[in-house]
């Protein structure tokens, strides 16, 4: 994807949660950036930039262990 100045978008992958987000949101980077996809982790957003927002729903739990 492109966008109208003709930069390459950038999807840039925001991480929340627990140690078990960041290898989750690592495994997803490798996967756009293997699909040919310029991917980011938690830099400074653009507004030509795609967001992915990875969080968890059981925080306490993981918390705990």
């Amino acid at each position: 994807m492109k966008t109208d100045q003709g930069r390459k978008t950038r999807i840039n992958v925001i991480t929340l949660g627990c140690s078990k987000n960041l290898y989750d949101s690592e495994q997803l980077l490798g996967g756009l950036e293997g699909a040919g996809l310029s991917a980011v982790h938690e830099l400074k957003a653009r507004p030509d930039d795609i967001v992915v927002i990875n969080t968890c729903g059981f925080i306490d739990t993981a918390k705990q262990e």
